[in-house]
């Protein structure tokens, strides 16, 4: 029978971030700060203190981080740490009896009263030699035994005697120091630290194949690759490419989802599979494997990494049909059953079936995604993860990340809370989120807190402001400006965001009323643009993407996602919040109505600010160059298409003087 464990002398309880209570490990990425807590309590009335013990991949023993209670009697303490290389680390927190400090409560009573003091003197001599033998040799535990002998010293005046001890010198030095007893351990929680771009990234969704010529429409590696320099010259860091691979020609649709395709449609990438290959093949039409490798060291050149969309299923000509019809569901006739998402039907996919062949499947995806990772991606966007089973990517990812852990796996799984958050857990770096389904203060308030909160511990959101499956109906009938409010949101609220190419141009014409497909949607056909005449003629939002770009790149506060704070406003329609990073402060104020101006005053907790409430600001508008006195309480003004939203960098506080300030 297992025993439950002790509960230990000093009680440490509910240790946070945990991931199924410690089973799985909790993440960060390396240089990224992350707040730790714990309950830490004892009987009575003693005084407790806390730390935590961070060890890196190999073991080693990280520096003394000291933990604070962080309410006065809540009993709850925390404390930041700070990995700073990838790999599996561990923290615990230790709780001890502080006797010190127990010491100090004592005499700051009874000494003024006149109660004990030779007693309490003497039992505080006692405390403060044996905290000295904890400090280093030298000066310091001079220090500290020179504070011991001056209590225990009669001959002194009592304030003499306290002098020493309660000396600031002294104070610091036994911070760093502590006299610790009945020291009580957590179990060690696991922490997986990964790289920079598991958290952070700006990506880029386009279509290699309608990057064609007039002489020749569709598109090849070496002619999308033209469109690099653009991208990159946006400030993007990923480039996120749809499947790749042969389409199969069986039930292949039409333009607009039409059942019936004409010679030249050019199908669905997401029906992958032909005679020429499967999942490790590319499409003739874009050229051969030498082409792609062109792709990527282009990309790779210009400061780009590629991300290759990972789509489990078949169309009816891929080779697996027929060499592994046990990975299919057959139906009592003998036909295989196409893939559903009712009402949508996808007549030319194939679903996978994972029961029969568990351990194939797995052999099978692995050696697909190592083949396209000795090609240079080191990024697999993969396609409705949640309509396979967790088991199976938990195991995938395991065998790619264990030799390869800089592999990242980006999750597009718009299901249930429940799958989004366990896909998470067993592995995959980031998800596919609700933001795109979340647009009023309230709800943009509730689901990012949500998002910067507990569940930072193990997802981290990607938001896409558009994909080529979705266009919401807040860009649909908002214009321009709501493509430039929704890129303002994902640009600052989430680390990661990204948007699919026609973005900038502002396409919002939907199939029909009430639809979010795309009307001749580039899923279905090629769909060539001309981004010189729309540059041209103003009909692009270029230049606040590579504004927004440049602004997260420059500011290593929106390089993060658990600093996120919300502000007041007393507008429904006005947005605000901040992110903080050490020295680093920026406001955002966004306009969510993209048809009318709105007004708002804007009261800043300034303590989530690290500021006194009367401390003065001067902000500076990275959109607009312009430069505002800010206190508590502002006045803002935002109009769509001109002024949409406030990017402030906060500079230097002052102490206040006179009213609130205004923008």
């Amino acid at each position: 029978m297992r025993r439950t464990p002790a509960i230990g002398r000093v009680p440490v309880r509910d240790v946070r971030p945990a991931v199924e209570c410690g089973r799985r490990p909790a993440k960060a990425v390396a240089g990224e700060t992350i707040r730790v807590t714990a309950t830490v309590f004892r009987e009575g009335h003693d005084a407790v203190g806390a730390n935590v013990v961070l060890r890196d991949p190999k073991g080693r023993r990280g520096p003394w981080t000291p933990m604070r209670e962080l309410s006065p009697g809540s009993d709850l303490w925390g404390a930041e740490i700070t990995p700073d290389a990838t790999g599996r680390w561990t923290f615990r927190v230790e709780a001890w009896s502080h006797p010190l400090a127990t010491w100090w409560h004592t005499a700051a009573i009874k000494v003024p009263a006149g109660i004990d003091i030779g007693v309490v003197l003497e039992e505080g001599a006692g405390l403060y030699e044996r905290a000295a033998a904890g400090v280093p040799k030298g000066p310091e535990r001079s220090l500290v035994l020179a504070a011991a002998q001056a209590l225990g010293d009669d001959s002194l005046p009592v304030h003499e005697r306290m002098k020493a001890a309660l000396s600031p010198e002294v104070d610091a030095l036994l911070a760093r120091h502590p006299l610790r007893d009945l020291v009580t351990a957590s179990d060690p929680m696991p922490l997986l630290v990964e790289r920079e771009r598991a958290l952070y990234g700006s990506w880029y969704e386009f279509f290699p194949r309608s990057e064609g010529t007039a002489e020749q429409p569709h598109g090849t590696f070496r002619t999308a690759a033209r469109r690099l320099k653009p991208i990159a010259d946006m400030g993007f860091d990923v480039v996120y490419l749809p499947p790749v691979h042969p389409i199969g020609t069986t039930f292949r649709k039409g333009r607009n989802n039409t059942l019936t395709a004409g010679p030249d449609d050019v199908g669905v990438p997401w029906a992958i599979g032909s005679p020429e290959g499967g999942h490790d093949s590319v499409h003739p039409g874009l050229g051969t494997i030498e082409d792609f490798d062109f792709f990527v060291g282009e990309a790779r050149a210009l400061g780009l990494e590629v991300a290759l969309d990972f789509a489990l299923q078949c169309s009816p000509d891929h080779p697996w049909v027929h060499k592994h019809p046990e990975w299919f569901h057959h139906r009592p006739d003998g036909t295989i059953a196409y893939a559903e998402n009712p009402p949508k039907k996808y007549q030319d996919i194939y679903p996978v079936a994972f029961d029969a062949d568990l351990e194939g499947l797995v052999a099978e995806t692995v050696r697909v995604l190592r083949h396209w990772m000795g090609h240079g991606v080191r990024i697999f966007r993969v396609d409705n993860p949640h309509t396979k089973p967790v088991v199976f990517w938990e195991r995938v990812i395991a065998e790619v990340n264990g030799p390869d852990p800089d592999v990242i796996f980006l999750a597009e799984a718009f299901t249930r809370p429940a799958m989004m958050h366990t896909l998470a857990q067993i592995g995959f770096q980031q998800s596919y989120t609700y933001f795109t389904w979340r647009n009023s203060k309230r709800e943009l308030t509730d689901y990012a807190s949500e998002l910067a909160g507990e569940a930072a511990a193990y997802m981290r959101p990607n938001f896409f402001a558009n994909t080529p499956d979705i266009l919401h109906a807040y860009l649909q009938h908002g214009g321009r400006p709501a493509f430039e409010v929704r890129a303002v949101l994902a640009a600052t609220l989430s680390p990661a965001w990204g948007i699919y190419s026609g973005y900038e141009l502002c396409e919002n014409t939907p199939l029909r009323e009430g639809s979010e497909e795309y009307l001749d949607s580039e899923k279905y056909q090629l769909r060539r643009r001309d981004w010189e005449a729309a540059a041209r003629e103003g009909r692009t939002i270029a230049p606040l993407v590579t504004k927004l770009n440049t602004i997260r790149r420059e500011h290593p506060a929106l390089q993060r996602l658990r600093n996120l704070r919300f502000h007041q406003t007393d507008n429904d329609s006005v947005l605000a919040y901040s992110k903080s990073t050490g020295a680093d402060t920026v406001i955002v104020v966004v306009n969510l109505d993209p048809h009318h101006t709105q007004e708002a005053t804007v009261s800043l907790d300034m303590p989530q600010l690290g500021l006194d409430w009367h401390a003065a600001l001067s902000v500076h508008d990275e959109l607009t160059g312009e430069t505002y006195h800010w206190g508590r309480t502002n006045y803002v003004r935002l109009t769509p298409g001109s002024a949409p939203a406030h990017v402030l960098h906060v500079g230097r506080s002052t102490p206040r003087i006179g009213g609130p300030a205004a923008s």
